[in-house]
């Protein structure tokens, strides 16, 4: 019910929209449905990076050793008692629904057929973390239902912390998770298993077809590849033809009139704005010539632009959802704390965007919070000076959450 008024209000602001074009002339359109396309769409919660180690894994009941491997810090306790320094005492152990927070009443509210993540931690117990690696997430197998909770129906596991933990830490990352009834996309046991598609069947509004990959710009070791006789993950040397060729043949194969295929990347670095035109082409290219609907980057520990490219949304860097970077001093100025949830509505007929709704947070106390309005505001206008160049701007409704707008 609350889906179906979720898209009685987006129809409504596009009527408004249309009109205010044609008094006004404005370049903006909020949605395809102009097009008379009147499929029910499929609305999809994509996320950012969602990092459940280090403080996150020892607030919760069950955790692993806190002993780390980093240059500085040697106890993933000093990330919470960073935390606490800057904003307050946290009464531990929490709960599994307290790290989700507010994210939860927007995600029910909103009832997305479909919940994908991008999980940068390993779940084991584990104890051989990857040498000559300067970070190593983990969080206790115990904790997954912290992601059940959540009703996470995909978690994409092609990053550069999956493998902290050793190929021993990825076999019980994917045991773990199937147990939990989660599907995984990006790693496997070998090549074939990490690069074949998650498809979810949504029975009478269509399939969703999701695949996960590493650029090896996102820090992603050489030797993480998976192979034919070797586990790991997704990666890609590079962004050209041959690539944009290897990722269509794993989607082409399974879909079918009426799929959203989505692909997401992990790729790029932490930090910065910029959006290099190797990743542009690529993206458009995944649209054109691998039948892409959705592209879904992620990796930049803030959020970037927006483009919709022939009507397909493309997310060139989705942000840190949830980590324990909390207290932890240098690069203000891209808010690394504020984060959105992404819910995207998408024609199953066409695979083009209907509508993206945004709802901004905030990282506080080691748990996600519903963003104020200074903070929504500050990324709309981040927002739309990036998307500026990408023909995209967002709205700022009353209620904080940002509604996107395309050429």
């Amino acid at each position: 019910m609350l889906q179906n008024l979720f898209f009685i209000w987006a129809a409504a602001i596009v009527l408004l929209t249309s009109l205010a074009v044609e008094v006004a002339g404005a370049p903006y359109m909020q949605s395809s449905a102009n097009n008379n396309e009147s499929h029910a769409p499929i609305v999809l919660f994509l996320s950012g990076d969602v990092m459940l180690g280090r403080a996150i894994d020892q607030i919760l009941p069950y955790h692993n050793d806190p002993v780390l491997f980093e240059q500085y810090v040697s106890d993933a306790r000093e990330y919470i008692w960073l935390a606490e320094d800057a904003n307050g005492l946290i009464h531990k152990p929490v709960s599994c629904d307290y790290i989700w927070g507010d994210a939860l009443e927007h995600l029910d509210k909103v009832n997305p057929d479909v919940r994908i993540i991008n999980l940068e931690t390993s779940i084991t117990q584990n104890d051989a973390h990857w040498k000559n690696k300067s970070i190593h997430y983990r969080m206790h197998p115990q904790n997954a239902a912290c992601l059940a909770l959540a009703k996470i129906d995909i978690t994409l596991l092609a990053n550069n912390h999956v493998l902290d933990w050793g190929y021993a830490g990825l076999a019980e990352t994917l045991y773990t998770l199937e147990q939990t009834g989660i599907k995984t996309a990006g790693s496997g046991k070998d090549s074939k298993a990490a690069s074949r598609p998650v498809i979810i069947d949504l029975k009478h509004k269509g399939r969703v077809i999701v695949s996960a990959w590493a650029h090896a710009s996102s820090g992603v070791p050489p030797d993480w590849a998976a192979t034919d006789n070797r586990p790991g993950v997704n990666r890609l040397d590079s962004l050209n033809a041959n690539t944009v060729q290897h990722i269509s043949n794993s989607i082409n194969p399974v879909k079918q009139p009426g799929d959203i295929a989505v692909v997401s990347i992990h790729w790029g670095g932490n930090w910065g704005y910029e959006i290099s035109p190797m990743q542009i082409e690529f993206a458009h290219r995944l649209i054109d010539e691998a039948n892409a609907d959705v592209v879904h980057g992620h990796s930049s520990h803030h959020v970037k632009g927006i483009e919709v490219y022939k009507g397909k949304l493309i997310i060139y860097g989705s942000g840190d959802l949830l980590n324990d970077y909390e207290g932890i001093g240098g690069h203000e100025k891209y808010r690394a704390d504020l984060s959105l949830l992404y819910f995207a509505g998408i024609d199953p007929a066409t695979g083009r965007l209907v509508q993206l709704q945004m709802t901004p947070t905030q990282i506080r106390h080691l748990r996600i919070n519903s963003a104020n309005a200074n903070d929504a505001a500050w990324l709309k206008d981040m927002l739309n000076r990036e998307g500026l160049e990408l023909g995209t701007r967002v709205e700022l409704n009353v209620d904080n959450s940002l509604v996107l707008e395309w050429e």
